[in-house]
């Protein structure tokens, strides 16, 4: 969302073409125990005639530096952080046409099956092998703050007695890191890593934000561990990979016992010691709820030259007032609001807290918008997601807030947003407000961080109103590239998300109110309105029809509320009767 300038450079064709190129490359990594061809023995377990498989990677934790690995152009390097397990991990950087590709040939035993595998984070991540004698295999995976395991099998030739492994980046992005890799399947004979050993116990468990029907959990990383298990009350209730995870569906006003053990191919380690924790008394919020069909706006709370409001001037064809924007603190994750009163001629905190209790009273909901164009707020760790929940439930109490809106253009962690958003759930009861505001890239591909974050809180989700403008062209779900300022434009994308996993209640049409409220994609109310009418009822349709209609589609919503006003309320008086006509 701009803030406060309005102008985007729009997307690079080639990166949406990597973005829809990593849905299907992902789709084909599979997670097969490697074993010699027709034999059946388990990872780690030989069977009678059967010897066990082993990890036939060399140095494959780069814990003695690059031995046995060679990066093009001298793109590679280890370093002691970030770490998936031991001390060290590749960092590899791309740089003119290389795509810092790093590599080690691995013998192996024909005609048999192996399961390549490796920890990565950073940006763009390739992991294949070739030279199977076979089918030579490969996976992708987008930028990741954290670390994300890459899988894929393949299978020798008859003769085959040594394969190329190999990751690298892609030409103009940032380094990428790599660790634990693994070709783990028969021995090769080329005297590689045995495999890592059950991993110690978990340290450091401790509580952190708590609620009436939830606990959330963090402890310290455990040497070897590709995954944790959460135990309540000696019994298992979760597994996680990271070092972090919140534990639902707890009873208000209940002492529970939490234990976490670490977990690898080789086995499970004993439980941590034991912490306790006492779920909360139970709460809601009293606040109205979101029509079927509604009307979001965005109430700015600086002077860009658009009209200056207040709160109680913002039209009742409005149904979501989100108020722009949070500002960020100095503890990560965490958010407070300042009401910008001299910018907005002397508007009071009292006068302004009023506002949203009439508009409240007038069925509306006010929430608090989250980032905007130079937002710098970032949820990417437990304890920023705890800090992010706790201070925006802070807020909802403070000024009144119905719920929040996701707007991050900086990036989002699907793992931990999720997390903040869910433990905020849970403070603020059923009738809390979520919204979120991604650009058109961010919801090209269900493996996009906000979409897996949008599908990740599927069930306490208000509506998606990715922002249709600044974007350039796109591709629709049917494939095709499509213009902004389009009908087009707004449908064929809407399908992405609507056949990409959400509820049609879950989709809004986001766009200008003004050709002057940002750089590009402004389109009239008339043509919002028919794509609105093509979407629910398959009419005023463009090249691009649907192939079936979305009746309960949510509604539209505009940046903004001001820049709206500035023209007279022209697009909430075009726009707002057609929304609540809609089926």
């Amino acid at each position: 969302m701009p803030h406060p300038l309005m102008s985007r450079t729009p997307r690079s064709r080639h990166r949406r073409w990597l973005t829809t190129a990593f849905t299907g490359l992902a789709a084909a990594a599979l997670a097969v125990t490697g074993t010699a061809a027709g034999a059946s023995a388990a990872p780690h377990a030989a069977g009678p005639g059967v010897a066990a498989d082993v990890n036939n990677a060399k140095n494959p934790g780069f814990e003695s530096g690059l031995s046995g690995w060679t990066c093009s152009s001298g793109s590679g390097s280890t370093v002691s952080s970030p770490v998936h397990g031991g001390t060290s991990a590749l960092k590899a950087t791309p740089a003119g046409s290389d795509q810092a590709r790093c590599s080690q040939t691995v013998a192996v035993k024909p005609g048999s099956t192996y399961t390549l595998s490796a920890y990565v984070q950073g940006s763009y991540v390739y992991l294949g092998a070739s030279g199977t004698g076979t089918t030579d295999v490969s996976t992708w995976a987008p930028g990741a703050s954290t670390w994300q395991q890459l899988k894929t099998t393949f299978t020798t030739g008859p003769s085959t007695t040594s394969v190329t492994v190999y990751t690298h980046g892609w030409y103009g992005q940032s380094a990428y890191f790599a660790d634990d890799i693994s070709v783990f399947g028969p021995d090769g004979g080329g005297n590689g890593d045995p495999g890592d050993p059950v991993p110690d116990a978990p340290a450091g468990l401790t509580v952190g934000a708590v609620t009436s029907s939830s606990v959330a959990l963090s402890w310290s990383p455990a040497t070897y561990a590709t995954g944790y298990t959460v135990y309540r009350d000696g019994a298992k209730v979760q597994s996680v990979t990271g070092t972090s995870a919140t534990v639902t569906g707890l009873s208000p006003s209940t002492a529970y016992r939490f234990q976490v053990a670490a977990t690898n191919a080789a086995g499970e380690s004993a439980k941590s010691a034991e912490v306790t924790a006492t779920t909360s008394p139970g709460g809601g919020n009293p606040g109205p709820s979101v029509p079927k069909h509604a009307v979001t706006g965005y109430w700015q709370n600086f002077n860009n030259g658009a009209t200056v409001q207040k709160i109680s001037d913002v039209p009742g064809q409005y149904d979501i007032i989100a108020v722009s924007f949070a500002d960020a603190t100095t503890t990560p994750g965490a958010i407070t609001f300042n009401l910008d009163s001299a910018g907005l001629g002397g508007y009071t905190v009292a006068q302004f807290k009023a506002d949203i209790r009439a508009k409240q009273a007038a069925g509306k909901n006010v929430i608090l918008s989250v980032g905007g164009e130079k937002g710098t707020i970032s949820v990417n760790d437990s304890a920023s997601a705890n800090n992010f929940a706790n201070s925006a439930y802070a807020l909802m109490q403070e000024y009144g807030f119905n719920g929040v809106d996701i707007d991050l253009e900086n990036g989002i962690n699907p793992t931990y947003m999720s997390q903040a958003l869910r433990s905020l759930s849970q403070k603020a009861g059923s009738k809390l407000v979520i919204t979120m505001a991604p650009q058109t890239i961010d919801m090209q591909s269900t493996q996009g961080g906000y979409f897996k974050t949008a599908l990740n809180i599927k069930d306490i989700l208000t509506v998606v109103n990715m922002q249709y403008y600044n974007s350039g062209s796109m591709l629709g779900c049917d494939g095709k590239v499509y213009s902004q300022g389009t009908v087009d434009f707004l449908t064929a994308l809407a399908c992405i998300q609507l056949e990409g996993g959400l509820d049609p209640s879950q989709v809004g049409l986001g766009v200008p109110a003004s050709t002057r409220a940002a750089g590009g994609g402004y389109v009239s109310p008339s043509v919002v309105n028919s794509a609105l009418d093509c979407l629910t009822k398959g009419t005023g349709c463009g090249s691009f029809k649907p192939a079936k209609t979305y009746p309960s589609l949510r509604g539209a919503m505009t940046w903004s509320t001001n820049w709206d006003a500035a023209t007279g309320n022209a697009w909430s008086n075009g726009v707002g009767p057609h929304v609540h006509n809609l089926p």
